[in-house]
Parts: structure tokens; C-alpha cells; sequence
């Protein structure tokens, strides 16, 4: 028995859920840009007025570790580990490419049909791409196959006509998430990519896996836990006149 508390600011949803035994109770989210730092503890508050649950009800807080927008995830891990801290409860961190992947295939699937796209027939070698956009030609991505089994791992990837060869010539690449409209336009053509156009990250996705590393006791040290970057911040050059 299990009340987890998810969080997702990685990209630029700001999403929360709150489950009970893998199952969603309620979801509050919005995809306003820049607006995770006003919405989130709002959303918090908002979730246990309209269930039966109190804070102090819950079994864990689940967020999501990255990679992502370094702003977004600094503020979802802050949220959540002060959470964690006053409530005395444990801290989950689940994979942010990998609920996406989760998502977008039970999304094909039809359990959350896409009206942008259908799936092919199960029957066809599929792969799942969940892309993040990481500014000009580069994004975060990794490669899943149906059972969520690593095909390609995590990595910051400055895209090219060839990025995705190997797997092309061999399986069907299902590509979502907010950079997979650069990739549309490199294989434009390619008849082995197809396109969830109108997938959205959720807090929904990273339930199953908050679920399953809460059953697996699979904790994260409060004190010293910080998100998966990928790559370093680099700040750019302030607009401010006369700032250097």
C-alpha cells in the first residue's frame, strides 16, 4: 500500500500527481512557460484539498531527476526534498526520458490514444525515442524498446541526417517530447519514424516507476541527492545593458 506524491518540472510542464497503489487519484498540471516556481507548491495544496489525504498520509515524494531544464529541475528536487525533510518521508527519483518513453508507449497503445498519431500493429519492432530539446541542434534523448529495456542510454545528442541509421534500417522509432520536431525534419521521408506530434510530459508517466522503486525500497539520500544534468549549466550572456 503506497500514497506517492509525483513531481515533474523537467521540461516545461509543471505537473503533479498524487497516486495510491500505482493508481491515479488526481492531476494537477499546466504547460505556462516559466511558471513552475509559482505553480508548484499552489498545485501541492491544490491536490490534497480536493482528495481525502492529508500530507502527512503520504508513504514517499517521487520527482523527476532529469536531464531537462536545469532551472525546472532545480526547482521540482527543491520542492520535493523540502517536502521530504518536514514530512519525514522518503525521496524517489524516477528517469525523466524513461517515464516519457513510458508514456508515449502507453499512449500508442491507446490506454491515452494520440490524436497527432496511432502506432503501428504491435506485432512491428518498435522502439521508443523520448526527445527533450536541449537549444539549437542538440537534444536529450535515449532509445527504449516495449518492455522499457535500455536500447540506447541517456546522452546529449547534436542531431544530424544520420543520428538514427543503426536503428532505422531495422525498427520502427517512435519520437516525442518537446525536441522531436527537429528530428521530423531531418528524415522527413523516412517511412521507419513516426511522430507522437501531441505528447506531453506528464507527473501521470512517472507513477509505475515511482510505484516500483518504492516496493523496491530504492531511496535516495535527502541530503545528498542532486537531478541528472547531463551536460553543465553554462549561463549566457547577460541582456541587461552595461552587465558583463
Amino acid at each position: 500500500m503506497s500514497l506517492i506524491l509525483t513531481i515533474e518540472t523537467a521540461t516545461s510542464a509543471c505537473s503533479v500527481a498524487l497516486a495510491k497503489d500505482g493508481e491515479l487519484q488526481v492531476l494537477k498540471e499546466s504547460a505556462a512557460p516559466n511558471a513552475h516556481s509559482s505553480q508548484l507548491t499552489v498545485f501541492v495544496e491544490q491536490l490534497f484539498r480536493e482528495t481525502r489525504f492529508r500530507l502527512n498520509d503520504l508513504d514517499a515524494v517521487a520527482v523527476s531527476m532529469g536531464p531537462g531544464s536545469y532551472t525546472g529541475l532545480r526547482i521540482g528536487v527543491s520542492a520535493a526534498k523540502g517536502l521530504c525533510y518536514a514530512l519525514e518521508k522518503p525521496l524517489l527519483a524516477v528517469p525523466t526520458l524513461q517515464a516519457m518513453a513510458l508514456g508515449m508507449r502507453d499512449t500508442g497503445n491507446g490506454r491515452r490514444r494520440s490524436a497527432g498519431c496511432r502506432l503501428p500493429p504491435l506485432n512491428r519492432q518498435l522502439l521508443f525515442c523520448p526527445v527533450i530539446d536541449a537549444r539549437r541542434m542538440e537534444v536529450f534523448c535515449a532509445i527504449y524498446d516495449e518492455q522499457m529495456i535500455v536500447i540506447r542510454p541517456a546522452e546529449a545528442l547534436v542531431l544530424c541526417e544520420n543520428s538514427f541509421d543503426d536503428l532505422l534500417s531495422t525498427h520502427v522509432l517512435v519520437f516525442g517530447g518537446s525536441g522531436a520536431q527537429k528530428i521530423k525534419l531531418l528524415l522527413a521521408g523516412n517511412p521507419n519514424r513516426v511522430f507522437l506530434d501531441d505528447f506531453k510530459n506528464s507527473a501521470i508517466h512517472m507513477i509505475p516507476l515511482a510505484d516500483q522503486r518504492f516496493v523496491a525500497g530504492h531511496f535516495e539520500n535527502l541530503a545528498y541527492f542532486e537531478p541528472y544534468y547531463l551536460k553543465d549549466f553554462v549561463a549566457g550572456s547577460p541582456r541587461v545593458k552595461g552587465l558583463r
